[in-house]
């Protein structure tokens, strides 16, 4: 067990980064046995599947529009530009997993968000801020990123009201439902899980754990109130003809358990 951990930087071996690789780590069907354990009954993961990262073989978190296992080139162009006015030397998102998958018997995409204690989530309340020496470019890529994630909360408005997603508050959460919108918009359905990890005690001296399922759902909710309307977690909407289905999940995964292990 000691040696998969060794896989990571020293002080990525605790909280919810560990035990998002362990989650991903094993063969083909177990790996889509758990993901699928995650999402069911609104969506299946298939051994034949891809996914990253891939336990701690592949270390690498997705970024969606460097993820050719993951979407076709004509979306992944299609996303950077949407994202980027620049796409030199400057990055989207980080996924901490990111899966193909089935939604309604067509193929979609499993964008995971996943956390260990309650400061996890509560310090991404901070919006994107732009350096005042920055360049150009930046300057840009920053304009860019407000105006997509503008279009996002027009756009998922029409489904039910009370979005107010921003690039300058929750910026974590804006842009974890904006992509969301933007590959629904580009015809693919997906499922955007919030995962807590619960009972991560050794993260206790940077934030309170989550102890049981119910906690990291009230944390989730109120986290999200200001810029997500409440009905939206856990039920499937349409939008463009296509599935959204934005989930809550918690596990609990000890990192004393090895991922062959699995119940």
């Amino acid at each position: 067990m000691h040696s998969l951990l060794d896989h990571l930087p020293a002080k990525e071996r605790r909280g919810s980064k560990p035990r998002c690789h362990l989650l991903t780590h094993g063969s083909q069907e177990q790996v889509a046995a758990r993901l699928t354990g995650l999402i069911d009954p609104w969506g299946q993961v298939n051994p034949h599947d891809k996914w990253m990262p891939q336990g701690f073989d592949d270390l690498k978190e997705a970024q969606l529009h460097d993820a050719p296992q993951l979407l076709a080139d004509s979306i992944r162009t299609k996303l950077q530009s949407w994202w980027l006015a620049v796409p030199v030397r400057a990055t989207t998102p980080n996924w901490d997993i990111a899966s193909t998958c089935t939604i309604d018997g067509k193929g979609g995409l499993l964008l995971i968000e996943a956390k260990g204690h309650d400061t996890e989530l509560l310090r991404e309340e901070k919006g994107k801020t732009l350096d005042k020496g920055a360049s150009e470019n930046s300057r840009r890529n920053h304009d860019r990123i407000g105006k997509a994630i503008g279009e996002a909360k027009v756009a998922l408005n029409s489904i039910l009201p009370g979005w107010n997603l921003s690039r300058d508050s929750h910026y974590q959460l804006a842009n974890r439902f904006a992509w969301g919108w933007k590959l629904i918009e580009l015809g693919l359905p997906v499922i955007l899980v919030y995962l807590g990890f619960l009972n991560a005690e050794e993260m206790r001296d940077l934030g309170k754990p989550f102890a049981a399922d119910v906690d990291w759902q009230r944390l989730v909710r109120s986290h999200s109130k200001a810029l997500v309307p409440d009905g939206i977690w856990n039920q499937k909407w349409e939008l463009y003809g296509q599935p959204f289905i934005p989930l809550i999940r918690s596990i609990e995964w000890p990192l004393d358990t090895p991922p062959e292990n699995d119940a």
